[in-house]
């Protein structure tokens, strides 16, 4: 079975493309959903957590998300130290995770996997892009927040241009019908290949 990742800057579209492979019968890993599971339900990652950012990390055995964003949105230190605490066991899930699959290739679904040289341990690899303006119109409908948040986090991410050229291939996410065309189109020639 082949293992490929499936990646995009925040608003580009990656839930979209993502719930597409899965309408043609590709198990699809949603990292950051799993992410958020595991930082409640392991046990050695509330224990890290709780160490670096205090009691207030979670409230009544739930993540405090608000108050873990706010410590790492403009500490790196921090926020790698979280990385270093949750990424080892997410990927050591997702190896599990792919034991459990019968399908000629899946597909691991992560904001991040070009920054942290994640391509490396993967067959291939899918970008989502979308105009600028596109994703922040996405963001701002999704997430009711404000266009300087999402500017700000857009740049913390790696540009377009820099993932394009490690990526095996490229989904400009405008339009939905063609983004499914073009979906299927990958689909065939990664099933052909196998």
């Amino acid at each position: 079975m082949k293992i490929g990742g499936l990646t995009g800057g925040i608003g580009s579209g990656k839930t979209t493309v993502a719930s597409m492979f899965n309408e043609l019968g590709i198990p699809v890993y949603i990292a950051d959903v799993e992410a958020k599971r595991l930082m409640v339900e392991s046990e050695a990652i509330v224990s890290g957590v709780t160490k670096l950012f205090g009691a207030e990390a979670y409230v009544d055995g739930v993540l405090n998300r608000s108050y873990i964003a706010s410590q790492v949105f403009d500490n790196k230190e921090k926020l790698t130290a979280l990385n270093s605490i949750v990424h080892p066991a997410v990927h050591q899930d997702f190896k599990d995770w792919v034991t459990t699959k019968n399908a000629p290739y899946v597909l691991k679904e992560a904001a991040i996997i070009f920054e942290n040289e994640g391509e490396k341990k993967l067959d291939f690899t899918i970008l989502v892009t979308a105009p600028i303006e596109t994703r922040i119109d996405r963001v701002l409908k999704r997430d009711k927040t404000d266009r300087d948040t999402i500017l700000k986090r857009m740049n913390n991410q790696w540009s377009d241009d820099k993932k394009r050229v490690l990526a095996t291939y490229c989904i400009e996410n405008i339009d939905v019908a063609d983004t499914r065309e073009h979906v299927k189109y990958i689909h065939n020639q990664l099933i052909e290949k196998i």
